[in-house]
């Protein structure tokens, strides 16, 4: 259970430097614009970012299924079951977090001239997300299930769930609210 503590914590503080402060988000999005028409060297400081955001995510993900590996004490056998099953899972979610990514940076985008078509719009893709997110792990479960019990696949779930709820919270307490600087 301490290393499960120790792994969330390295996740948490981890989680913390890929999502930026609200304000760093607006500013560095109004200034890379600015930048990207007067430069060509913005153009690669932003590729350069999101090379880093990537590199970031990849290293969450490897995190993420070493903890998972830690708490669903698998055997040998049903390790050969679990992580096929579970590494589809990841490259599913991995495209929509990158969905997620997209919408994020638009309401960062947006936000200082925020309308109610902008607002509405991003919080039905976020809504969308959230229902697809739960539609792949519910698809999850039930390939986990069949392959090595209930039992087993709700343990993938429960800590799935966990994991994701410490990662949605740290992207929304970095979000500021809707029409608080707009």
């Amino acid at each position: 259970m301490k290393s499960l503590n120790r792994m969330l914590l390295i996740t948490s503080s981890v989680l913390l430097t890929l999502v930026a402060s609200p304000g760093w988000a607006q500013e560095k999005t109004q200034k890379t614009e600015n930048e990207a028409a007067a430069s060509p060297e913005a153009q690669a400081r932003e590729e350069n970012i999101q090379e880093y955001i990537s590199l970031m995510r990849a290293d969450l993900r490897q995190q993420k299924a070493e903890i998972m590996g830690a708490v669903m004490l698998l055997s040998a056998q049903d390790a050969t079951k679990f992580w096929p099953i579970y590494s589809e899972y990841d490259a599913e979610l991995t495209k929509l977090n990158d969905q997620r990514a997209a919408n994020i940076r638009e309401y960062a985008r947006s936000y200082t001239q925020m309308t109610d078509e902008k607002a509405d719009e991003l919080i039905q893709k976020a809504m969308a997300y959230g229902k697809q997110r739960s539609e792949l792990l519910a698809k999850t479960y039930d390939r986990v299930k069949q392959a090595l019990g209930a039992i087993t696949a709700a343990r993938f779930v429960q800590v799935e769930d966990q994991l994701l709820s410490i990662i949605d919270l740290q992207i929304a307490s970095q979000l500021p609210v809707a029409g608080q600087g707009s």
